[in-house]
């Protein structure tokens, strides 16, 4: 989770993202995890920049042949 995501506006002073959003997304991740985890998997969950939280990763696991992502799609 980036909190840069959960600051600020979008558009008209409205929250990028509200508390009924949030609780959606928190629980939705949480759904996932499990559903992993009875297919004997685990999903990593982290709090930070993606750039400084994906490095530290990289950094950690040692092994890492690739890194894949994909970006926000942002209204012009």
């Amino acid at each position: 989770f980036d909190p840069r995501h959960y600051l600020g506006t979008r558009c008209c002073g409205f929250p990028k993202t509200g508390p009924h959003r949030l609780k959606f997304l928190l629980e939705s991740v949480k759904d996932l995890r499990e559903t992993l985890k009875k297919k004997g998997s685990t999903l990593v969950v982290r709090k930070g920049k993606p750039e400084d939280v994906v490095r530290d990763l990289i950094t950690q696991l040692g092994s890492v042949s690739a890194v894949a992502f994909h970006e926000e799609v942002r209204e012009i």
